[in-house]
């Protein structure tokens, strides 16, 4: 994908939540970019080459971006391994690039995958990504159920909803949780949510930079919170509180790993969460 700068695409359409898609996919190149890259990552590389954005507003370019990747990665990995032909289903997917960094790491996969999302970014992904007969675009919301309707179950469903939940209501990021353990049974889901404390300290969304404001994050739960949904929220069979990948340098490579692990981070800081569908 070699784009000359009058070839590039705009992504000026992409507002509010959308538009962390673009703070994301600057994250995970720029981790990618770094000599001792936390994760390998060629076509984000690319992707933010191909779009002409001014992508410097956003500020931080930090390592945690690219670990919530490489956790959601393993996680997906260890899924696929034991159904090879499952179908993924990235729930507001953005600009991950997710597909090519699992098809690089299981070469005899023949997994399925279904993007959903809206329309300014499902048209990006198409200009800007390679086709694969493997990949279905749904432009809609994940709030729209019918994509449901599209999911081939037959050698299991993992769904992923990375940087989503947060963004949306708590009554519906609750429906779309107990929607996907009724209708998929046997399946898994892996979101990831910010520290309670977000939604409290930040109502109206963190700065990450001058020019930038992260929009609001009403929903979030403590692990005890998450850890209950096994008991409140029927068809959910197990609830894994998952670690986060060690990254480089001393705060990323050692002491956030540990910090994550104390029983008394745990209800405070954000999580990495897996549920089994029974």
């Amino acid at each position: 994908m070699d784009h000359a700068d009058g070839d590039r695409a705009h992504a000026g359409t992409l507002t509010r939540v959308s538009e962390t898609a673009l703070l994301t996919l600057n994250g995970r190149a720029h981790q990618a970019r770094h000599p001792n890259a936390i994760i390998d990552d060629p076509m984000a590389i690319q992707l933010v080459e191909a779009i002409d954005f001014d992508f410097d507003k956003f500020g931080r370019k930090g390592q945690e971006m690219a670990l919530r990747s490489v956790a959601f990665d393993r996680a997906a990995v260890q899924y696929l391994s034991e159904h090879p032909s499952a179908t993924v289903v990235a729930l507001a997917e953005g600009l991950q690039t997710s597909f090519w960094r699992l098809n690089s790491r299981l070469p005899n996969a023949e997994f399925r995958w279904l993007t959903v999302d809206f329309q300014p970014i499902i048209e990006l992904r198409q200009r800007l990504l390679p086709p694969s007969p493997r990949i279905t675009n749904l432009a809609q919301s994940a709030l729209d159920y019918t994509w449901m309707d599209r999911v081939d179950t037959s050698d299991g469903v993992f769904i992923t909803a990375e940087g989503l939940l947060m963004y949306l209501q708590p009554d519906e990021a609750m429906s779309l949780i107990t929607e996907c353990a009724r209708r998929f049974p046997g399946g898994q889901m892996i979101f990831d949510l910010p520290p309670v404390l977000v939604k409290k300290i930040a109502p109206r969304g963190l700065r990450s930079s001058r020019r930038y404001r992260v929009p609001p994050m009403p929903f979030s739960l403590s692990a005890s919170q998450l850890a209950d949904l096994a008991n409140t929220v029927p068809g959910v069979r197990a609830v894994h509180d998952l670690p986060i990948p060690r990254g480089r340098g001393l705060i990323f490579g050692k002491l956030y790993p540990a910090f994550w692990q104390l029983k008394l981070a745990k209800q405070h800081r954000g999580a990495f969460t897996l549920l089994e569908f029974g």
